[in-house]
């Protein structure tokens, strides 16, 4: 009986394996096609390998890195292409194993592989059947089970030269900065199609784009600085004003451009901005400013250390530059929070190995970003010699003093976003430039006085006209205290809005949550469910105009109304969970490091449409949207 038992168990043992077995031998289906089959020498073609994939299974991702057995595919016989691509996927879900100790991708439901094949330039004309494996791994949460499977895929080479040459892309959008144009669209990118017009109108195209990046929030910290720095300098007897403002502005184009290339080369596209959001560079930046404050409080003076004071007066004039390239360092720093999209562009082709392009157009964009900046070092150190300047001038000097200690508040506010203090929160903000603004009323009335202020035996109507605005000023920051809406560019200063549930930005509209994914897989899957394109909005903790976009553009009635089509996407690019992954999927998939970025793609993970960033235009964000839906 004890036998017969045990033959039982063995019998039952063996039949659940079976059925487990021929489970997981079917728990995924594909089909293996080349987008065309007949195609000239030197052309490309790709091959789709479409993926269904059971319930309760997975397939590992190609990425050799985040794969136990990374799929891939095996050719017979490789001499038929001159050149195969990488084996392409859209983004994988990661999950850690605790066995082997490490992140691991894989993908659920339904996945497409792509690999681009250049056809050999020695293939000769005919029919041919090329073989090659499929090699990918089916896991349930129990066991896995790899796969080699043949396959064959039947190519006529035809005579003749082709129409058009097709170049395989290579993970970015694209390869080289000149003359590269993508698989089977035959369109160039958007660095290409400047270049492609021309040196003349390249150099316009970037001296347009640096005018217009003067328009964007990131700028307006510098600008009470920079007046205030040289307007300091400017009391100096042996100050040289118009030398200052070129070292100055010639220092703001050489840093901008070197660092951008040289973060780029190092640290990859988004090393500018790495470097910007890195919170002890915001932390040295606000410190900076209060430092400053300080001094223009009257509080100390600043000077270089006694050691340098004894050199002789070339070696203080050295001194003098020295601070001044300081400050152009400062404003580099400050303007790389937001990396607008030809930045973005130039960044991006630095990193893939180009120069002169992206060396000229950084020249180029900066100079016209920094032509303002001169007259702004240069006016104010003209003022300070002037006659009788002392008394009205500190007044000045203090209220730019005011100033930056309410634009050090947004540099702490940055380094409390990525690393989530909670401190900082846009109530604290708010509530200190609320006290700034009213101390500069009272200040400009003469209830307060500094260090080095004269008496005031009365109240000049400048003085009073200007302490009203500030105290008017600070009465209508009160009401955005208790919930009263603000103007969207102040908004876009403060910092955002924290669930800390998920440590992730919220957007409120009226008494509702936007709810957003913060990561594609998942946001996939529910646009594959309620049939609905993915907007992604690639954004940062510290990006001055991406809370500008979100404060004016994306609470517009109709930009709600259109996204409630969409399935919401945001990915943080300078913090947060996944942000290398998010950085490199905007760099390596899109081709940009730009700050703020939008793309649609399809709930089969394909391009529909992008919007370049910042645009103070409405229209063109809802045109963006409608055309998304078409």
């Amino acid at each position: 009986m004890k036998i017969v038992s045990k033959i039982i168990l063995l019998i039952t043992i063996l039949g659940t394996f079976i059925i487990g077995q021929n489970d997981i031998d079917n728990a995924v289906k594909y089909s293996l096609n080349l987008d065309r089959d007949e195609v000239h020498n030197g052309e490309v073609v790709t091959l789709s390998a479409k993926l269904k994939i059971a319930k309760k299974f997975y397939v590992y991702s190609t990425h050799p890195e985040k794969s136990l057995s990374p799929t891939y595919i095996e050719w017979e016989d490789s001499s038929y292409f001159s050149e195969v691509g990488i084996l392409q996927e859209p983004s994988s879900k990661i999950k850690y194993d605790p066995n082997f100790k490490m992140d691991i991708g894989y993908h659920t439901s339904q996945v497409q592989f792509k690999q681009d094949l250049k056809i050999s330039d020695d293939i000769k004309p005919g029919a041919y059947k090329i073989k090659g494996t499929f090699v990918f791994q089916v896991c349930d949460p129990t066991k896995c089970i790899p796969h080699w499977d043949d396959f064959v895929v039947k190519l006529t080479v035809l005579e003749g030269d082709a129409v058009a040459k097709y170049i395989t892309p290579v993970q970015s959008e694209f390869e080289n900065i000149v003359g590269k144009v993508k698989a089977k669209s035959g369109t160039t990118n958007e660095l290409d199609s400047i270049i492609e017009e021309g040196l003349f109108s390249f150099i316009l195209f970037a001296l347009s784009m640096g005018f217009l990046a003067l328009l964007t929030p990131c700028v307006f910290p510098m600008i009470p600085i920079t007046v205030s720095f040289f307007t300091k300098a400017g009391e100096k007897e042996d100050s040289h004003p118009l030398f200052s403002a070129l070292v100055y502005t010639i220092g703001i184009i050489v840093i901008f451009t070197s660092l951008g290339l040289i973060l780029a080369l190092t640290l990859g596209a988004a090393g500018a901005n790495q470097m910007a959001s890195n919170p002890w560079v915001n932390i040295f930046i606000a410190a900076l400013f209060i430092y400053f404050a300080f001094s223009l409080f009257g509080h100390y003076e600043i000077q270089m250390p006694s050691a340098f004071r004894q050199f002789s007066s070339k070696q203080e004039q050295r001194g003098g530059v020295i601070g001044i390239l300081f400050m152009a360092l400062t404003f580099t720093l400050t303007s790389f929070t937001c990396t607008v999209q030809f930045v973005g562009l130039l960044l991006v082709a630095a990193s893939q190995g180009s120069f002169f392009w992206p060396l000229l157009g950084m020249v180029v964009f900066s100079t016209a970003f920094a032509f303002p900046f001169f007259f702004l070092a240069l006016f104010p150190q003209y003022l300070a010699k002037l006659p009788k300047s002392g008394g009205w001038l500190n007044s000045v000097k203090v209220t730019m003093g005011f100033l930056e200690l309410g634009a050090a508040m947004k540099f702490i506010s940055n380094t409390d976003l990525v690393w989530q203090w909670g401190i900082f929160t846009q109530q604290v903000v708010l509530a200190v430039w609320v006290i700034i603004s009213f101390m500069m009323g009272l200040y400009l009335l003469g209830k307060i006085k500094l260090p080095h202020d004269s008496d005031l035996p009365f109240i000049g109507v400048p003085r009073l006209v200007l302490s009203i605005v500030f105290m008017s000023f600070g009465i209508y920051l009160t009401g955005g205290l208790f919930g009263q809406p603000l103007h969207g560019l102040i908004d876009s200063y403060l910092p955002p809005i924290v669930d800390a549930s998920r440590q992730n930005i919220v957007l409120e509209s009226g008494e509702e949550h936007m709810v957003w994914f913060d990561n594609l897989p998942e946001a996939l899957d529910v646009a594959k469910t309620e049939e609905k394109p993915v907007f992604i909005d690639f954004t940062g903790y510290t990006c001055t105009n991406c809370r500008w976009m979100e404060t004016n553009v994306f609470e517009e009635p109709k930009v709600q109304k259109l996204f409630n089509e969409f399935v919401m996407l945001r990915l943080y690019t300078d913090g947060g969970n996944n942000y290398r992954e998010n950085q490199k999927m905007e760099i390596d998939r899109f081709g940009t490091a730009a700050l703020p970025f939008y793309v649609v793609l399809s709930p089969d993970d394909e391009e529909i449409s992008r919007f370049p960033g910042m645009d103070t235009d409405v229209n063109k964000f809802v045109d963006f949207l409608e055309k998304s839906l078409d």
